[in-house]
């Protein structure tokens, strides 16, 4: 098969020094990588720039991305080549800056720039604005692929989070969702489109499944 997963975190600068990110340190998506070259699939690695993760990776093909627009760019640049199967289990961040702002003399808030924000200013309010979902594009890119997403849920019961990845499903047309997340609690719940969602207690064990329904998928009929 012709594999792509995306790992690790994207970021959104504030300025030219600071930058907004998620906690990820790309660890499960590069494993996941190394499992399926592993098994003889070609595999390109999307891995964050931010990524802590110092271990192996096996994939035939490592790229790395910075903010949520460039993996956008990278992935849409991949669906001219044929891929079988798309792991999206990079954390892309929900947030992006936009306008900066700070107390005058008066203290009435202004707008402010510069490739440094000076500490100096004092207290900032800073705009927080929601970047656009990369899963919500990836079926119109890759249309015969089959696609898995993630969905890690930090808040509320399992049950919660489970709900969560079924919305996802229904929104974005993948295949399988991943949950995991403190809201889910050990290991990870796989769902599909139908049916109860399974749950896998370890990363071996998740792997395994993903690779054999990617594969059995991509097989002709």
């Amino acid at each position: 098969m012709n594999c792509i997963v995306t790992a690790g975190p994207a970021y959104e600068p504030l300025d030219d020094v600071r930058r907004l990110t998620n906690f990820s340190t790309g660890r499960l998506g590069t494993e996941l990588a190394n499992y399926l070259a592993a098994r003889g699939h070609h595999v390109v690695l999307l891995l964050g720039e931010q990524a802590t993760y110092a271990g192996e990776r096996r994939a035939k093909q490592v790229e790395q991305f910075s903010t949520t627009a460039d993996l956008r760019a990278k992935l849409k640049a991949l669906s001219a080549k044929k891929a079988d199967a798309i792991f999206h289990a990079a954390a892309v961040s929900d947030f992006s800056f936009g306008r900066i702002f700070a107390p005058d003399a008066a203290n009435k808030l202004v707008e402010i720039k510069g490739k440094k924000l000076s500490t100096r200013e004092g207290k900032l309010l800073a705009e927080l604005l929601p970047t656009p979902k990369i899963i919500a594009d990836l079926r119109g890119w890759f249309p015969r692929a089959k696609i898995v997403g993630w969905k890690f849920e930090a808040d509320g019961k399992r049950a919660d989070a489970v709900e969560a990845a079924c919305r996802q499903l229904a929104e974005c047309s993948t295949d399988l969702c991943v949950v995991n997340g403190p809201a889910y609690g050990e290991g990870f719940g796989l769902l599909g489109r139908k049916g109860e969602p399974a749950h896998l207690p370890n990363p071996p064990r998740l792997f395994d499944v993903l690779e054999k329904f990617a594969r059995k998928s991509s097989e002709p009929t």
